[in-house]
Protein backbone atom coordinates (compact mmCIF):
# COMPACT_ATOMS: atom_id res chain seq x y z
CA UNK A 1 0.00 0.00 0.00
CA UNK A 2 1.36 3.40 -0.96
CA UNK A 3 0.87 5.79 1.94
CA UNK A 4 0.47 9.53 1.68
CA UNK A 5 3.65 10.67 3.41
CA UNK A 6 3.22 14.37 2.73
CA UNK A 7 4.22 16.64 5.64
CA UNK A 8 0.56 17.53 6.23
CA UNK A 9 -0.52 13.90 6.42
CA UNK A 10 2.39 12.88 8.65
CA UNK A 11 1.82 15.71 11.12
CA UNK A 12 -1.91 15.03 11.24
CA UNK A 13 -1.17 11.35 11.93
CA UNK A 14 1.32 12.02 14.73
CA UNK A 15 -1.15 14.44 16.31
CA UNK A 16 -3.61 11.56 16.82
CA UNK A 17 -1.05 8.93 17.82
CA UNK A 18 -0.43 7.26 14.46
CA UNK A 19 2.85 6.77 12.57
CA UNK A 20 4.00 4.91 9.43
CA UNK A 21 6.12 1.77 9.43
CA UNK A 22 6.87 -1.05 7.03
CA UNK A 23 6.31 -4.72 7.80
CA UNK A 24 8.78 -7.53 7.05
CA UNK A 25 7.69 -7.53 3.40
CA UNK A 26 8.31 -3.82 2.98
CA UNK A 27 4.62 -2.91 2.94
CA UNK A 28 3.91 0.41 4.61
CA UNK A 29 1.14 0.69 7.21
CA UNK A 30 -0.17 3.23 9.71
CA UNK A 31 0.37 1.98 13.27
CA UNK A 32 -1.04 2.95 16.65
CA UNK A 33 0.40 0.56 19.27
CA UNK A 34 -1.52 -0.30 22.41
CA UNK A 35 0.17 -0.22 24.86
CA UNK A 36 2.46 2.62 23.80
CA UNK A 37 6.05 2.97 24.99
CA UNK A 38 7.26 6.30 26.33
CA UNK A 39 10.35 7.44 28.17
CA UNK A 40 9.30 9.66 31.10
CA UNK A 41 11.55 12.71 30.98
CA UNK A 42 11.99 12.60 34.74
CA UNK A 43 12.59 8.85 34.71
CA UNK A 44 15.69 8.38 32.54
CA UNK A 45 17.96 5.79 34.15
CA UNK A 46 21.62 6.74 33.68
CA UNK A 47 24.07 4.15 34.97
CA UNK A 48 27.24 5.20 36.75
CA UNK A 49 29.35 4.13 33.78
CA UNK A 50 27.18 6.03 31.29
CA UNK A 51 27.23 9.11 33.48
CA UNK A 52 31.02 8.92 33.47
CA UNK A 53 31.07 8.75 29.66
CA UNK A 54 28.82 11.82 29.45
CA UNK A 55 30.92 13.76 31.95
CA UNK A 56 34.19 12.87 30.22
CA UNK A 57 32.89 14.33 27.00
CA UNK A 58 33.88 11.30 24.92
CA UNK A 59 31.49 12.50 22.21
CA UNK A 60 30.78 15.85 20.62
CA UNK A 61 26.98 16.03 20.72
CA UNK A 62 25.30 18.15 18.04
CA UNK A 63 21.73 18.86 16.99
CA UNK A 64 20.69 18.78 13.31
CA UNK A 65 24.26 18.88 11.98
CA UNK A 66 23.57 15.93 9.64
CA UNK A 67 19.91 14.92 9.83
CA UNK A 68 20.04 12.99 6.55
CA UNK A 69 23.19 11.19 7.70
CA UNK A 70 21.50 10.03 10.88
CA UNK A 71 18.57 8.68 8.89
CA UNK A 72 20.89 6.83 6.50
CA UNK A 73 22.83 5.30 9.38
CA UNK A 74 19.58 4.17 11.03
CA UNK A 75 18.49 2.63 7.72
CA UNK A 76 21.82 0.83 7.31
CA UNK A 77 21.61 -1.01 10.63
CA UNK A 78 20.11 -4.11 9.01
CA UNK A 79 18.85 -5.40 5.68
CA UNK A 80 15.20 -5.47 6.76
CA UNK A 81 14.99 -1.79 7.60
CA UNK A 82 11.61 -0.05 7.42
CA UNK A 83 13.37 3.22 6.50
CA UNK A 84 12.76 3.21 2.76
CA UNK A 85 13.65 5.92 0.28
CA UNK A 86 10.11 7.25 0.61
CA UNK A 87 10.56 7.51 4.38
CA UNK A 88 13.95 9.19 3.95
CA UNK A 89 12.45 11.77 1.61
CA UNK A 90 9.36 12.37 3.75
CA UNK A 91 11.22 12.97 7.00
CA UNK A 92 13.83 15.14 5.36
CA UNK A 93 10.92 17.29 4.19
CA UNK A 94 9.68 17.45 7.79
CA UNK A 95 13.19 18.41 8.88
CA UNK A 96 13.32 21.21 6.32
CA UNK A 97 10.03 22.52 7.72
CA UNK A 98 11.32 22.40 11.31
CA UNK A 99 9.25 19.41 12.46
CA UNK A 100 11.96 16.73 12.55
CA UNK A 101 15.31 16.84 14.33
CA UNK A 102 18.38 14.75 15.00
CA UNK A 103 20.67 14.42 18.01
CA UNK A 104 24.11 13.25 16.99
CA UNK A 105 27.23 11.89 18.68
CA UNK A 106 30.44 12.73 16.82
CA UNK A 107 33.96 11.48 17.48
CA UNK A 108 37.10 12.56 15.64
CA UNK A 109 34.95 14.32 13.07
CA UNK A 110 32.85 11.23 12.32
CA UNK A 111 29.16 10.62 13.00
CA UNK A 112 29.19 7.58 15.29
CA UNK A 113 25.73 7.56 16.85
CA UNK A 114 22.46 9.38 17.13
CA UNK A 115 18.72 9.43 16.83
CA UNK A 116 15.99 11.35 15.07
CA UNK A 117 12.34 12.11 15.62
CA UNK A 118 9.39 14.38 14.97
CA UNK A 119 8.43 17.37 17.10
CA UNK A 120 4.92 18.77 17.59
CA UNK A 121 4.39 21.20 20.43
CA UNK A 122 5.84 19.75 23.62
CA UNK A 123 6.12 16.23 22.24
CA UNK A 124 9.15 14.49 20.72
CA UNK A 125 8.28 11.35 18.77
CA UNK A 126 11.39 9.21 18.52
CA UNK A 127 11.75 7.24 15.31
CA UNK A 128 15.07 5.42 15.28
CA UNK A 129 18.57 5.42 16.71
CA UNK A 130 21.94 3.91 15.81
CA UNK A 131 25.49 3.61 17.08
CA UNK A 132 28.85 2.72 15.57
CA UNK A 133 30.79 3.25 18.80
CA UNK A 134 29.70 1.87 22.17
CA UNK A 135 27.51 4.27 24.20
CA UNK A 136 27.18 6.78 21.36
CA UNK A 137 23.41 6.47 20.99
CA UNK A 138 22.93 6.41 24.77
CA UNK A 139 24.85 9.67 25.12
CA UNK A 140 22.69 11.20 22.38
CA UNK A 141 19.58 10.08 24.27
CA UNK A 142 20.83 11.57 27.55
CA UNK A 143 21.42 14.89 25.79
CA UNK A 144 17.99 14.69 24.15
CA UNK A 145 16.24 14.20 27.50
CA UNK A 146 18.18 17.09 29.07
CA UNK A 147 17.36 19.28 26.07
CA UNK A 148 13.65 18.44 26.22
CA UNK A 149 13.53 19.16 29.93
CA UNK A 150 15.24 22.51 29.49
CA UNK A 151 12.71 23.47 26.84
CA UNK A 152 9.65 22.36 28.80
CA UNK A 153 8.67 19.37 26.67
CA UNK A 154 6.38 16.89 28.41
CA UNK A 155 6.32 13.79 26.16
CA UNK A 156 9.04 11.55 24.72
CA UNK A 157 7.30 8.87 22.67
CA UNK A 158 9.37 5.83 21.70
CA UNK A 159 6.53 3.80 20.12
CA UNK A 160 7.59 0.25 21.04
CA UNK A 161 9.35 -1.16 24.09
CA UNK A 162 12.76 -2.79 23.72
CA UNK A 163 15.00 -4.32 26.38
CA UNK A 164 17.54 -1.56 25.70
CA UNK A 165 15.03 1.24 26.22
CA UNK A 166 13.47 -0.49 29.22
CA UNK A 167 16.89 -0.50 30.88
CA UNK A 168 16.98 3.28 30.39
CA UNK A 169 13.64 3.81 32.13
CA UNK A 170 11.06 3.42 29.37
CA UNK A 171 7.55 2.32 30.34
CA UNK A 172 4.41 1.18 28.53
CA UNK A 173 1.07 2.92 29.03
CA UNK A 174 -2.43 2.17 27.68
CA UNK A 175 -3.35 3.91 24.44
CA UNK A 176 -6.04 6.06 26.08
CA UNK A 177 -3.56 7.35 28.63
CA UNK A 178 -1.06 8.00 25.84
CA UNK A 179 -3.65 9.96 23.83
CA UNK A 180 -4.43 12.12 26.86
CA UNK A 181 -0.74 12.94 27.27
CA UNK A 182 -0.44 13.53 23.53
CA UNK A 183 -3.33 16.00 23.43
CA UNK A 184 -1.77 17.98 26.27
CA UNK A 185 1.70 17.92 24.72
CA UNK A 186 0.85 19.14 21.22
CA UNK A 187 -0.87 22.25 22.59
CA UNK A 188 2.36 23.58 24.09
CA UNK A 189 4.32 26.31 22.25
CA UNK A 190 7.71 24.66 22.76
CA UNK A 191 10.88 25.40 20.79
CA UNK A 192 13.16 22.46 20.00
CA UNK A 193 15.60 24.87 18.38
CA UNK A 194 15.65 28.63 18.79
CA UNK A 195 13.24 30.50 16.54
CA UNK A 196 11.13 27.44 15.72
CA UNK A 197 7.76 26.78 17.37
CA UNK A 198 5.97 23.65 16.19
CA UNK A 199 2.54 23.04 17.64
CA UNK A 200 -0.83 21.81 16.49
Amino acid sequence: MNLDLSPEKLLAAYAVGIFPMADDDGEMHWLAPDPRAILPLEGLVVSRSLRAVVQRGDFDVRFDADFAGVMRCCADRNEGTWISQDILTAYQQLHALGFAHSVEAWQDGCLVGGLYGVVIGGGFFGESMFYKVSNASKVALVHLVQHLQQRNFVLLDIQFMTAHLHSLGAVEIPREQYLHRLRQAIKLPCHFVDGSTTHG
